[in-house]
């Protein structure tokens, strides 16, 4: 039988499930509501102030900024390089009664917390709004953590956001960094007034100690700094300042760190804080250390922007060859040089000038006078702005506030080009140099001629010296290695140096006669002289030709070794690089004083190559040597004690700048400059020196390189702005005199020492009028001995011979029949000869 199936629809429903069961109930969704905002919250707390804020690791490698401190060749200190006065201390160094000191004025809780004092921190916000809008300015609330976080992380803007951002970073840190980390920076880094970064700079900046000799009163007082030294200075503020440390002694009491007796004791001390420090004594040596400076800029940078090493942040220890004692004599002797020139010409006028207008403002003289920044160079002259001029005196003033009176008989030299005692042009608001005697001051004239010298080391090429003008201060134009001047007959040596390469010898005749030559058809034809258009002397020796300068037997012999020779001879020894004509024989060619120096300084180390260096050995901060001059190796120098074999040495680092023989032929015949020629004012000083003068057109500079087997110097004079500085102007009356000077208190500790001849060299007995080999007689110390030893290069000594019987007869005067007679034949032995046979040798 069929059945008939019925259709059949069945629908299932799922239960509800615990998660939207969950959801289902009020409290749940809420709560996720909740978590949800906070989320958000979150992130945008994190967008807005935790996204960008440095990492609290990189103070794990944090080094503050430290100067860079200059040492000179005994390792002496010298000079810092600073902006931020500081010295860095580790955390046992500091003493217990400083840091009781500055928990107890910060943060009495620092050890405790965990970064952030939160009721200070509610304090801090709490004010911060109450005086929104007054101006004024909420007291931090800060921890020393926070100031830490502020001081090097976060800035110093003044609003919430920036507390918000400093506290999170507080927080890290003390994640990071120890209790005794994190204060050792923060007492490392804090400013507290007089530019002293750090307790031990404010130690020795207020009270001239160190932070372990400070006493507690002075440990107190230097916690009431942090906050605003300005404020609490004790020029100004002295009053508040004790009420301040009286305040910081009470919470040391408080906070267990002192007895109530001890703060009895130190409450009642005075502050007892030195004067405001004067800025430091001028170091001998500012342009050798402006030089410096520029070196380590050029190298590193100013800035940490450049690199770790940077000279006002990387805390580099800097050895120089600054050699105090020579110095000082180049200071002295160059200062002493230009002021004989300038002696008698009168006032020149006032240095500088302020606007009078500051001159009533309550001292503010004092600031444009310091602006002003003149030099004086002598330690005991002292620059000064005319305050008053009534009646016969005048009232000045001195960068330290003090002020004096300059009477009008102290100010008579006349005014240079109108005439008038220097008084009567004086005016308010002129800036001058004076001078102290007894309670008035006199004045002083600046000189406005300068020059530069410069004094080095030929074994090495260290720059001992270098002094670039009157004084650095004010004008830091190095004149010893910026002023490009022409060095005239200092130049002649290398001329004939080149000749002697070119098979002359010092014995060689060179016509002393007019030499002209045909330039081009533009420049037409030229004819050199002699200097003071003295005239020919006929055949000479080339010896007599560079001790008596003579221009003609120098281009002659530059005609006939080649130009090109002579400046290549130049380049080689960097004195330049000059066109291959004849007038540079004659030092028409520009160069410094420094690189002339250096040359000379190459023909007394035999002709081996120098590079000139200011700087031995540069370290950073923890010791690491990251620069030395010389960088030869050096193979057992290091050994802990001697191994008996012969004593270690370095290579030779140099190579041959010019033939060593020839090197010492030139200082050979440079000697009898000293001895016989244009430097004869140098003879008394009793030891072998060589040298040379040098006169340039006009005359607009002069002249003297030269010097010892062992130390060797460098001279010129001339205005800025080349102009003639006198037809007497020369380099034997007015360069070599300041040598001298140099010579006697540079060398006087120094073993005489003759110049060493390289393997190689004959010496010969010549005549030294002839050039001749002499036999049968002998030189002697007679510097106008007709007979002298000669430097000669293996067989070019001369062949001819001439013998002491000739000498004597040539020498002998001829016998006359009377006196007319002998007028009438000493007026014609002038006419026919020069200075040689005149003097047998004297200065022309």
């Amino acid at each position: 039988m069929d059945e008939t199936a019925e259709s059949m629809h069945v629908r299932l429903r799922r239960g509800p499930g615990r998660v939207r069961g969950l959801f289902a109930r009020r409290w749940v969704r809420v709560i996720a509501v909740l978590l949800l905002l906070a989320g958000v919250a979150a992130g945008g707390f994190w967008m807005l102030f935790a996204r960008d804020l440095p990492s609290a690791e990189s103070l794990l490698a944090y080094e503050p900024p430290l100067p860079t401190n200059v040492r000179d060749i005994n390792g002496q200190p010298v000079y810092a390089f600073v902006r931020e006065r500081r010295v860095e201390l580790s955390f046992d160094e500091f003493p217990k009664v400083l840091v009781g000191a500055f928990l107890s004025a910060e943060d009495k809780t620092f050890f405790d917390h965990g970064g952030i004092d939160y009721l200070a921190f509610g304090n801090g916000i709490f004010e911060y709004l109450t005086k929104l809008g007054s101006g004024e300015r909420a007291r931090g609330g800060s921890t020393i953590t926070q100031q830490v976080a502020k001081n090097l992380l976060v800035g110093d803007e003044y609003s919430p956001t920036r507390k918000i951002r400093e506290a999170i970073l507080a927080r890290r840190i003390e994640g990071v960094l120890t209790k005794p980390q994190i204060l050792e920076i923060y007492l490392n880094q804090i400013f507290l007034g007089r530019n002293a970064y750090g307790v031990q700079s404010a130690a020795r900046a207020y009270f001239d100690k160190d932070v372990g000799q400070l006493t507690l009163p002075e440990a107190a007082y230097l916690a009431v700094l942090p906050k605003a030294p300005s404020t609490l200075t004790p020029e100004r503020h002295a009053d508040r300042a004790l009420t301040r440390r009286g305040y910081v002694l009470r919470q040391m009491q408080a906070n267990g760190y002192i007895t109530a007796a001890q703060r009895a004791a130190a409450d009642a001390a005075p502050l007892g804080t030195v004067a405001k420090a004067r800025p430091p004594k001028r170091p001998a040596g500012g342009y050798f250390l402006e030089d410096v400076r520029r070196d380590l800029i050029g190298r590193y940078g100013e800035k940490s922007d450049r690199g770790p090493y940077s000279v006002y942040d990387g805390g580099l220890w800097v050895r120089t060859s600054l050699d105090p004692k020579v110095q000082k004599a180049a200071e002295d002797a160059l200062r002493d040089g230009l002021m004989r020139y300038d002696a008698g010409r009168g006032w020149r006028g006032a240095i500088a000038t302020i606007d009078a207008a500051e001159l009533g403002e309550g001292g503010a003289w004092r600031s444009g006078l310091v602006r002003a920044n003149v030099g004086v160079g002598y330690d005991d002259w002292r620059s000064a702005v005319v305050l008053d001029k009534a009646g016969s005196s005048a009232t000045i003033g001195f960068t330290d506030g003090s002020t004096g009176t300059l009477p009008a008989w102290g100010a008579t030299m006349p005014r240079r080009g109108i005439g008038g005692t220097a008084f009567r042009y004086m005016k308010p608001g002129d800036i001058i140099a004076v001078k102290r005697q007894g309670a008035d001051w006199l004045l002083r004239n600046v000189p406005e001629i300068s020059g530069a010298m410069v004094a080095e080391d030929p074994h090495t090429g260290r720059v001992l010296a270098m002094q670039g003008g009157f004084d650095e201060r004010g004008n830091s134009f190095n004149r010893a290695t910026q002023a490009m001047r022409q060095p005239g007959s200092s130049f002649k040596p290398f001329v004939y140096a080149s000749a002697l390469d070119a098979g002359m010898t010092p014995a060689s005749m060179i016509m002393d006669a007019p030499f002209c030559v045909y330039q081009s058809a533009r420049l037409g034809r030229k004819c050199f002289v002699n200097f003071g258009g003295a005239r020919g002397a006929g055949l000479q020796t080339m010896r007599w030709g560079v001790e008596q300068s003579r221009n003609l037997m120098t281009v002659r012999a530059a005609s006939q070794t080649g130009m090109k020779k002579v400046v290549a001879t130049a380049k080689a020894m960097d004195i330049g690089i000059y066109p291959a004509v004849l007038a540079i024989s004659l030092g028409a060619g520009d160069t410094t004083v420094a690189k002339l120096t250096n040359a000379y300084a190459m023909l007394a180390n035999q002709g081996r190559a120098l590079k000139p260096t200011l700087i031995d050995l540069i370290q950073d901060r923890h010791g690491k040597t990251i620069f030395r001059a010389d960088m030869r190796p050096c193979e057992r120098c290091n050994m802990k004690d001697w191994d008996g074999k012969p004593m270690p040495r370095p290579r030779m680092r140099t190579k041959q700048a010019m033939d060593a023989m020839t090197a010492y032929q030139t200082v050979h015949i440079l000697e009898g400059v000293v001895q016989r020629g244009t430097a004869t004012t140098l003879r008394d000083l009793n030891r072998p020196l060589f040298g040379k003068t040098g006169t340039s057109t006009g005359p607009t500079n002069v002249w003297f390189v030269g010097g010892s087997q062992d130390l060797v110097a460098g001279v010129y004079m001339g205005f800025d702005k080349p102009r003639p500085m006198g037809g007497y102007a020369q380099g034997g009356t007015l360069a070599a005199p300041i040598f001298k000077q140099f010579a006697r208190q540079a060398m006087a500790d120094m073993p005489v020492v003759p110049f060493k001849a390289p393997p190689g060299i004959r010496m010969v007995r010549i005549d030294r009028k002839s050039g001749r080999k002499v036999y049968g007689a002998w030189p002697t110390n007679d510097p106008l001995a007709s007979v002298i030893w000669e430097a000669f290069k293996p067989e070019s000594e001369p062949r001819r011979s001439i013998r002491r019987s000739s000498i004597v007869a040539r020498n002998r005067p001829k016998p006359t029949p009377d006196a007319a007679d002998a007028v009438m034949q000493r007026r014609a032995q002038r006419a026919r000869d020069t200075d040689f046979l005149q003097q047998q040798g004297g200065i022309y």
